[in-house]
């Protein structure tokens, strides 16, 4: 009875928690926020970057993907497991055959190896889509921040725009009331400080939908946020197209896809692997109460693959690595072009920046401010104001949209090139 009792004993040590324990693999780090900003405290580019990264939901959703992956990989590298029978002929206990056998399998062909490689490949691409994720994270983030801050300048544009109408409307009341122009002046000069103002009010809602889309990167529809702090006065600047495209190569989505590749690529080993049988090796025991002894049974198990070869899952495979490739190639493209129009968008936008700042604005802020001396001393007639006044106004609006542009581009470079 006990020769009977051994295989049982060892499928018992070899289901024990002991021995199939495995070490719990590490976590992909997510970033926390230190210190966060105060409620109506100025909000700052490093400020907003960090929030983002600690409470931006997508993100932390690719590092559990990365971090589940990495128990698949533990999976992976795990042997089969044996098992164990239990067998009785003839209930009689005079004649009774009892036997109990233990199967251990056998992988042939490097299953476990191929099995394993694939799994580190595809923890590999969950690690690289997580990098991915974070700069495109921090792209939109940037993207975000300086909407927000064009929306404030916009804020200050329009209300400097308010008061200059509301100057020329006081300036049209005075000549109206001292008899020395008609009403007409006084009544065009309050539509236009009308107008000044509903401009006021649009670029303060363009400045709350700038402050939501900024919060809600990092979780918080409600931003208790102050002002953002930065510069606007200095444009950015990238470096010549062809040194651009000289990065292309180590820019994140496109290394991630190479990733991707070689998870496919191993993904072919594994069914390769699979077209080969494994074996089942079976020992025992087997007591015969008729013949009052114990046998030793010895066994081997091989399939025959006369039919399943696993031949389609090995040719989907083959497919799909190729396939992996073609949109390798069409991602280069794709992204080779999408730098080339940044990079000249950028170019046209610093130049028109820059013209406008040295030259349109002040010439129109000089016209201006002549024109309002020469209706004040009754030189000129308030059309002339008003000309002017809409040339400013036209000039400091289409400053404001280059500026955008200009930072626009700047950062699609960046989302690009993963910085």
């Amino acid at each position: 009875m006990r020769r009977l009792l051994w295989p049982l004993g060892l499928a018992a040590v070899l289901s024990s928690p002991m021995v199939v324990a495995q070490p719990r693999p590490d976590p992909v780090p997510i970033p926390i926020l230190d210190q966060v900003p105060a409620a109506g405290g100025p909000l700052t580019l490093e400020s907003a970057l960090a929030m983002a990264a600690a409470g931006n939901p997508a993100l932390a959703a690719a590092a559990k993907e990365a971090e589940a992956l990495q128990g698949g990989v533990v999976q992976a590298r795990v042997l089969p497991n044996p098992d164990i029978a239990f067998a009785v002929e003839d209930t009689r206990r005079d004649s009774r055959t009892t036997s109990v056998e233990l199967g251990i399998p056998i992988e042939l062909g490097g299953k476990r190896s191929a099995r394993i490689l694939a799994a580190e490949r595809a923890q590999t691409v969950a690690v690289a889509e997580f990098t991915r994720s974070r700069a495109e994270l921090r792209a939109a983030t940037v993207a975000a921040f300086f909407d927000l801050l064009i929306a404030q300048e916009g804020v200050a544009l329009a209300t400097g725009s308010a008061q200059v109408a509301a100057r020329a409307a006081d300036i049209a009341a005075r000549r109206v009331a001292a008899g020395k122009g008609p009403p007409l002046e006084e009544t065009r000069a309050r539509v236009e400080r009308a107008n000044a103002d509903l401009e006021v009010e649009t670029a303060q809602a363009r400045l709350q939908e700038a402050r939501r889309a900024l919060g809600s990167l990092w979780g918080e529809p409600d931003p208790r946020f102050g002002q953002a702090v930065g510069s606007l006065d200095v444009l950015p600047a990238r470096a010549p197209v062809d040194a651009l495209l000289r990065e292309l190569e180590q820019a994140p989505e496109l290394a991630a896809h190479r990733l991707e590749i070689e998870r496919r690529d191993a993904v072919i080993g594994v069914e390769r692997s699979k077209r080969y049988p494994d074996v089942r090796l079976t020992a025992g025991t087997q007591r015969n109460n008729e013949l009052g002894r114990n046998q030793t049974l010895l066994g081997v198990s091989i399939p025959l693959p006369l039919f399943d070869r696993n031949q389609g899952n090995l040719y989907e495979a083959t497919v799909r690595a190729d396939q992996a490739r073609d949109v390798h190639r069409a991602m280069q493209v794709r992204l080779a072009h999408e730098l080339r129009q940044a990079s000249a968008q950028l170019e046209l936008a610093r130049r028109s920046a820059d013209t406008l700042r040295g030259a349109v604005l002040p010439g129109a802020r000089d016209a201006y401010e002549a024109a309002t001396r020469g209706f004040e001393a009754g030189k000129s007639g308030f059309l002339d104001v008003l000309d002017a006044q809409r040339t400013l106004f036209q000039a400091r609006i289409r400053y404001l949209a280059v500026l955008a542009d200009t930072y626009q581009a700047a950062i699609a470079i960046d989302r690009v090139l993963g910085r």
